[in-house]
């Protein structure tokens, strides 16, 4: 039974770690990649030389950065609101709703997007800005306001499928608690605050350990989709993980692109086993206790 699962392992994960070759070498199509003559670090000094290794680490830390911090504040408030809905259809009907943007394709978001901001057709341009006598924006070609964009998108998304975990922690806590409260006279902020914040702090700190472990990997789909690869764009909305696609596929260098995936993927590793690491030690110490 578990041939399948190791086959597709192997050949899915282990078997193209001898492209990593890839990076470190002047690849000639008709020598092959074995046959290619050896070119050392200067792929990596290449990249490293141009202003586009610090441009795209920056965006990449900063955007990941914020994006653990308002989405899971977002997410445990939200899941406080969704915990005080007693009203059970009510309950159901709001989560639902909440995690629908993570259930939508990040094209059709995009296009969604699209519709709000098109400079000639779109309705913030077309009703909103006029309503406060604003001049219409181009978007598109303005990249001062995409950090608040891809934000904005990023949070309506993916709040409602974090926001879950939450709820089902919060559910989990014993009733007795905040009936001990109640007598006591604790307002329903100060249950919030006293218990339920408290009692969810493990989940809090294991997810964002989690996500800080992949805080080198970007969502591909909403800085790349979202703002239609606009060239305009790409100070504030060029990640890593866009900069190898279109190294790989515009531009056709492909021992840059392997020298940053690479490049993203041992910083990411690192990242990992450190995350890791404090994991298991925070939960030998809640152990202990």
């Amino acid at each position: 039974m578990l041939i399948p699962g190791l086959a597709y392992l192997l050949l899915n994960n282990y078997l193209p770690l001898f492209g990593l070759t890839i990076a470190f070498k002047n690849i000639d199509y008709s020598k092959g990649i074995w046959g290619s003559d050896w070119a050392g670090l200067s792929n990596f000094q290449y990249l490293f030389q141009t202003n586009d290794a610090f441009v795209i680490t920056r965006n990449t830390l900063l955007y990941n950065a914020v994006f653990i911090v308002l989405g899971l504040g977002l997410a445990i408030i939200v899941a406080i609101l969704l915990n005080e809905i007693k009203n059970k259809l009510a309950s159901r009907f709001y989560q639902s709703v909440i995690i629908l943007p993570f259930l939508i394709s990040i094209i059709i978001v995009s296009y969604l997007v699209y519709s709000f901001l098109s400079p000639s057709t779109g309705f913030v341009n077309n009703t909103i800005l006029p309503a406060f006598g604003i001049e219409p924006v181009s978007w598109y070609t303005e990249s001062k306001y995409w950090p608040y964009i891809l934000v904005f998108v990023h949070l309506w998304k993916g709040v409602g499928y974090n926001c879950i975990v939450f709820l089902a922690a919060i559910i989990g806590i014993d009733p007795e608690y905040y009936e001990a409260a109640r007598i006591d006279g604790a307002s329903k902020l100060r249950q919030i605050f006293s218990i339920t914040i408290p009692t969810i702090s493990p989940v809090i700190v294991m997810l964002m350990l989690l996500a800080i472990g992949r805080i080198f990997y970007s969502d591909f789909g909403l800085f790349y989709q979202v703002p239609m690869n606009s060239g305009a764009l790409f100070e504030t909305t060029n990640v890593i993980d866009t900069y190898v696609f279109r190294g790989l596929m515009q531009l056709g260098d492909i021992g840059m692109s392997s020298a940053a995936g690479l490049y993203q993927s041992v910083v990411g590793f690192l990242l990992v086993l450190i995350s890791n690491f404090i994991v298991r030690k925070i939960n030998k110490e809640n152990a202990l206790f």
